[in-house]
């Protein structure tokens, strides 16, 4: 749609009469963008770190053999059936099958970041008189770490371990009342006939940041864990995490199938929380909608009152040879200035707005609750839809203006 000189002159001149009209919808349209990207950056911030710090300490994938299980007695022609109910068998600690072979093909898949074979097992940590629950950990450091990110969360020590050493979380360090260099006793009831106990000397300390996690890890060699745990040459599990956190499940059933293992995800796992996360998109999107709606009505209802205020100058437009085409192009002009102007003053609205929240909402530890990472493309899009919003909206008045008669509108 070419604008021609005379049609910009003549909308601007009509928004500059009704300047303070033209000011009241400018300031309702810039709150609503502000409105709706704010709070769009506001959900995705607390979105994005609720995942980071959900999946920060758990890997996206699970790789597993399956659960032992007893198939009932079948009948064979004409018998009758002995034993119609059998009771679950005991589940053990059982290896992933050619788990070498899984590790190397899941390494080629392009849709996954990381793998990590990880022998897993309970046991007992034991210094002096102190003793503690823990959960063992085999691990490949190098692999593990791109699982969890192990090195960010180191509190002092070093993360490479070799034989006889291991990695612990910060709470069970305090518990035990242990420091760099000193030596635990770990224990597993690995076997029926007797347990497995390795003197462990620490090297390092881990703070995942969830207490219950600091209290229980231990983290040894893959070598050192399958000996605990009396599993030689075997890994229980192998952790994987995914380009598309979103698309965990879908990646899991296809692996599942291709594979002949259980494979959990964490959307499976934390399935209340993807609730809340689905809840809050939907949240946010109504408010999108309402502020939306609530801002094409503004702008149409003023400019409908400018059409209704200036029909004695349409009429003498129109009377001086304007055509409809021209007027119908006047009014849509002026509701796009008024979304672009309010877009431009709602986006910077929503910046301040941001870099308060960054400011001045803290934690108790004086740190930011989460960041809002401050998406261009977001900001962009809702001034783009607020600019529509304002066109759209002028189509109406623009219409009726243009359809006008050019007598009875200056009679009138």
């Amino acid at each position: 749609m070419a604008l021609s000189r005379f049609e910009t002159t003549i909308a601007w001149r009509f928004l500059r009469e009704g300047r303070f009209q033209s000011l009241l919808i400018v300031i309702g349209v810039a709150a609503g963008v502000a409105v709706v990207a704010y709070i769009s950056a506001l959900i995705s911030g607390l979105q994005s770190n609720t995942i980071r710090r959900t999946l920060g300490t758990q890997a996206h994938l699970v790789f597993k053999a399956p659960d032992d299980a007893v198939l009932p007695v079948l009948p064979r022609d004409g018998a009758e059936v002995v034993i119609g109910d059998v009771q679950p068998r005991a589940q053990r600690l059982r290896s992933v099958d050619d788990w070498g072979a899984l590790v190397a093909a899941l390494d080629r898949d392009p849709r996954l970041v990381a793998v990590s074979p990880m022998v897993s097992g309970s046991g007992l940590a034991v210094r002096g008189e102190a003793s503690q629950a823990i959960a063992l950990f085999g691990v490949d450091v190098a692999r593990y770490d791109r699982i969890v990110s192990l090195r960010e969360r180191l509190v002092d020590g070093r993360l490479e371990i070799g034989p006889g050493e291991a990695v612990i979380g910060t709470e069970l360090a305090t518990q035990l009342g242990v420091r760099i260099g000193d030596r635990i006793a770990v224990s597993t009831a690995a076997t029926a006939t007797g347990d497995r106990r390795e003197n462990l000397r620490v090297v390092g300390r881990l703070d995942f940041g969830v207490r219950d996690l600091n209290r229980r890890t231990v983290l040894v060699t893959l070598r050192a864990a399958q000996t605990l745990v009396d599993l030689p040459g075997g890994v229980t599990q192998i952790d994987a995490t995914v380009r598309d956190v979103f698309a965990a499940e879908a990646i899991a059933r296809d692996q599942a199938a291709q594979t002949g293992l259980d494979v959990q995800s964490w959307m499976a796992t934390n399935a209340q929380l993807l609730s809340a996360l689905n809840a809050q998109s939907i949240s946010t999107v109504l408010i999108r909608s309402v502020v939306m709606v609530v801002v094409l009505l503004g702008i149409a209802s003023v400019l409908v009152v400018a059409v209704v205020q200036k029909q004695r100058e349409i009429g003498i437009l129109r009377a001086m040879g304007a055509t409809r085409g021209q007027i119908l192009r006047v009014f849509l002009l002026q509701g796009l200035i008024i979304g672009m102007a309010g877009s431009l003053a709602g986006v910077g609205l929503a910046l301040a707005m941001v870099a308060l929240f960054m400011r001045f909402v803290r934690g108790a530890d004086g740190a930011p609750l989460f960041t809002v990472a401050i998406e261009p493309g977001l900001f962009v899009g809702v001034a783009v839809v607020a600019m529509l919003a304002g066109v759209l909206a002028a189509v109406l008045p623009a219409r009726r203006a243009a359809r006008l008669d050019p007598a009875t509108a200056i009679r009138s």
